[in-house]
């Protein structure tokens, strides 16, 4: 037999949750077992008993069958409190990639950098190459003492410092805030690593690629492969509304660099992070500065390089393939016929020669309405995050109760009075405690219903009038109350804790 006080929700959950927040479709944990090892109660892996089974991670609800959520506008399935299922999945790929740690001894690596530690390899399956800076490099995710946070160490192999001097050249690019570059905080010499390195602190931005990665990578080889010349095919290129992004985003740092007197000089697919969904960051911004401190570059002459690298990646990422400046004639070909006039006008602008001088807002103009189209994306995108947050709200809502419910419930001793929790409005809170958490259904075991919970605290938060039946687990008491007057209970508990203060 139940115990008196088992769940009853199950027959009239649809309908109770009205009051509030819409129709919930009910959801169960104890239905199944997740972790099981194909047992005849095992409802999803029934007689699967050769089938490998793995923890639940990330996903912990379903999403609502059509045939229930297309019932009425007004309906709210547990999706409804709870931000989308891909960000939450991507926001714990991110929590873990920063958490992430290795033995130093295991990779040769110092236990304390200056003021870091808890170094952790971020380029081990790549090959290294002094192609960029003329020196080996390495990546390192760390952790700082002296902030708590996680930042990227870059650090130049073999490299000696001559001239003190240099170091005053990142002055100008820690000063540099933007949304598309990866800034700097600090850069030192050390011979922690058993040599002579320049290291230098960016932002850390977890699981983030290389714009090289993305398009040009392995995985991005598997995918597809266009040759320069081949048939019109766009179904392998990069959309062309991704290339206006890449090149407004770029655009715009650029802007920044240039209007602080200063020139990014390495605008190169391995150099350039895709952060987020088409988001891209320029990174490693200052380093030539300072490797090629002693030739005293004319910074108008880099500022003019900046723009023609800028059009050499552009076509570069249209035509798919890291060879398309080999032959600039071809690839215009290939561009014309797989993209716009508009997309073809600019990179031959970026391309072309200087008359006398080109300038970045030269090209900010040629822009123009892309730049529009830009910012309205963004902003619908910022409304689809704000609306996951929203989300969320809920939840900030129904945890201030379920800490209240903390503060008060079983609380040893209060105002010198051992039974003050299970006395008065106390002893009401408590019986709630249990209809909320502690139902059992028909065969005794424990009913793990999300929709119940979230039901019920959400009536208790609203303080509707609607009245619900508790009993003692002795089952020698019996209550008949509303939503309201143990919404009047909890504050009246809970203001008496306050005044203790």
């Amino acid at each position: 037999m139940a115990h008196p006080y088992a769940s009853t929700m199950q027959n009239n959950l649809m309908s109770s949750m009205n009051n509030l927040s819409g129709n919930f479709s009910q959801f169960s944990i104890s239905d199944g077992n997740y972790y099981g090892e194909g047992s005849v109660n095992n409802y999803y892996y029934q007689g699967s008993g050769a089938m490998l089974h793995q923890p639940l991670q990330y996903h912990l609800y379903n999403t609502p069958l059509p045939h229930v959520s297309n019932l009425s506008p007004h309906q709210k399935t547990i999706h409804g409190f709870f931000i989308s299922d891909i960000l939450r999945e991507e926001l714990h790929r991110k929590n873990e990639m920063i958490l992430q740690t290795v033995s130093s001894q295991e990779y040769g690596l110092p236990e304390e950098l200056h003021e870091y530690h808890s170094l952790y390899p971020l380029d081990l399956t790549q090959e290294k190459s002094t192609e960029v800076f003329g020196y080996q490099s390495s990546v390192y995710k760390c952790m700082c003492s002296a902030d708590g946070r996680t930042y990227a160490l870059r650090r130049i192999e073999g490299f000696r410092l001559t001239n003190e001097l240099a170091m005053q050249t990142i002055d100008g690019w820690r000063r540099i805030r933007h949304a598309n570059i990866v800034s700097i905080r600090e850069a030192f010499t050390s011979k922690a690593f058993g040599d002579h390195s320049l290291i230098f602190v960016y932002d850390y931005h977890p699981c983030s690629k290389t714009l090289y990665d993305v398009h040009f990578g392995p995985q991005a080889q598997l995918a597809s492969q266009v040759v320069l010349g081949a048939s019109k095919n766009t179904e392998h290129n990069i959309h062309e509304r991704i290339l206006w992004s890449y090149l407004i985003q770029l655009t715009s740092a650029l802007k920044k660099i240039h209007s602080a007197g200063l020139a990014a000089r390495l605008i190169d697919p391995t150099k350039i992070l895709v952060t987020g969904k088409n988001r891209i960051r320029l990174n490693c911004c200052g380093i030539m500065d300072m490797l090629t401190f002693d030739s005293a570059p004319n910074i108008a002459h880099l500022q003019q390089d900046d723009i023609l690298n800028l059009g050499q990646l552009m076509m570069t990422l249209a035509c798919k393939s890291l060879t398309a400046t080999h032959n600039i004639q071809k690839s215009i070909d290939y561009i014309s016929q797989n993209y716009t006039q508009d997309m073809k006008n600019v990179i031959l602008f970026l391309m072309s020669q200087p008359t006398p001088m080109k300038t970045i807002d030269q090209v900010i103009t040629m822009l123009g309405s892309r730049v529009l189209q830009e910012i309205n994306d963004v902003q619908n995108a910022n409304d689809v995050l704000e609306s996951d947050l929203s989300r969320e709200l809920e939840n900030g809502r129904l945890t201030r109760l379920l800490m209240k419910f903390g503060f008060i419930n079983e609380r040893p001793e209060f105002d010198m009075d051992p039974a003050w929790s299970e006395t008065g409005d106390r002893y009401i809170i408590k019986l709630f405690r249990d209809y909320v958490f502690h139902q059992v259904d028909e065969a005794g075991l424990p009913v793990l219903d999300v929709a119940h919970v979230l039901a019920c605290l959400n009536k208790l938060d609203a303080g509707v009038d609607e009245k619900i039946v508790l009993m003692s687990r002795d089952e020698l008491s019996c209550l008949i109350v509303s939503y309201r007057e143990i919404k009047a209970c909890i504050e009246s508990a809970f203001r008496d804790l306050s005044k203790s203060k």
